[in-house]
């Protein structure tokens, strides 16, 4: 007799269109998401299209969607996040990205009307963006929902819900998955070889992010983001000692006082025209590094520990502010313990990254270090 019950409820739970254990909301289609401001959203079910107010978003959304584009009604136009090269090879993906309708950047105030206009199925905010509970509460009266992610002010803590949320969101949540599991491994296999590392073999490092920007010295990382990253694999960044917020600028006394034992310039093709630090796919190996040598011998920076050691090395700003962090992590861990990542091969990682998971490759120099 259980036996028979047991299959008569299942046969009523299948005409119904659910299956034992499901929520009433996913019975009847629906979807509840948390974001990461820890609002509850509720939805008819995954949906077509979304606006995004950082266009770096279009990298979490290639890596669980063959076609990312198309999942935009709307974007914040902001090109220089992804880069130069990583905004041409998007729009080669898809011509009409350009076209689609612009909302504001993360970084401008945010624009109510413009997100009601381009009339998305979810509007996908940035929890640094600025906007309010009461301009939320406009988006939604006007029937479109909005959940706010985050995959670069607490990446350490909120890429992977965040990615997991968009899988939700837009029905690829196993895609979602297994990305997030992949980089759980490859996170964990560093923490695993730095479980008995002691603070002081913790390695200190100045990481100047735009490096060579502008005259003075010296935008740097604060706390969260690249410091936590940093302090995962075994070092401690300067910034994070005299910058309360996220990002910031030091003054070069304190700098040299700090005397850093590495040295990490953050560059791309947008500081091309003033002179800084450029990397990226539209530079090969040999610009790079000559781009990196002018930077590290700016007064001041030529007399650090780090430069008289040769530990002098530079990433792309693009591929560190990035759901495809991973990378850094692993290349970070590889300067910074050169005794204990001897092996790690961060080029196989974005290989692989570019293999199994992204829609749009990431192709060309995106790091370099200066020979001893």
């Amino acid at each position: 007799m259980p036996a028979l019950l047991a299959c008569l409820l299942a046969a009523l739970l299948a005409l119904a269109g659910c299956a034992p254990g499901d929520s009433v909301a996913e019975a009847r289609g629906g979807l509840t998401l948390t974001d990461m401001r820890g609002r509850t959203v509720e939805l008819a079910g995954p949906v077509q299209t979304i606006a995004i107010d950082d266009s770096r978003y279009l990298v979490a959304l290639a890596l669980i969607d063959p076609k990312p584009v198309s999942r935009l009604a709307a974007w914040a136009h902001d090109s220089n996040r992804l880069g130069r090269e990583g905004h041409r090879a998007f729009l080669a993906s898809e011509p009409a990205l350009d076209g689609l309708p612009r909302i504001a950047s993360s970084a401008e105030n945010f624009d109510v009307e413009s997100v009601i206009a381009a009339r998305p199925d979810v509007a996908v905010l940035s929890v640094e963006s600025g906007v309010t509970d009461s301009q939320i509460a406009r988006v939604e009266a006007a029937g479109i929902p909005v959940v706010v992610l985050d995959f670069f002010a607490d990446p350490m803590d909120n890429l992977e819900p965040s990615l997991l949320a968009l899988g939700e969101l837009i029905g690829r949540e196993e895609a979602a998955r297994r990305f997030v599991e992949y980089r759980r491994q490859r996170m964990d296999a560093i923490a695993a070889r730095l479980a008995d590392l002691p603070e002081s073999r913790r390695t200190l490092v100045f990481l100047e992010a735009h490096a060579g920007s502008s005259p003075d010295c010296c935008n740097s990382p604060g706390r969260g983001n690249a410091s936590d990253y940093l302090e995962f694999v075994g070092g401690h960044n300067i910034g994070a000692d005299a910058i309360r917020q996220a990002s910031g600028k030091l003054n070069l006394e304190y700098v040299i006082a700090r005397d850093p034992q590495v040295y990490i310039a953050t560059g791309g093709p947008h500081l091309e025209a003033r002179g800084g630090f450029v990397v990226g796919a539209a530079f090969d190996r040999a610009e790079a590094a000559r781009s990196l040598e002018q930077v590290a011998a700016r007064r001041g920076i030529a007399h650090l520990r780090a430069v008289r050691d040769g530990r002098v090395h530079g990433f792309s700003h693009q591929l560190l502010n990035s759901p495809l962090d991973i990378v850094a992590m692993e290349v970070f861990a590889r300067w910074l313990h050169p005794e204990i990542f001897a092996d790690l091969a961060p080029e196989r990682t974005l290989e692989e990254l570019n293999d199994r998971f992204l829609a749009v490759r990431y192709d060309g120099t995106y790091w370099v270090s200066l020979e001893n």
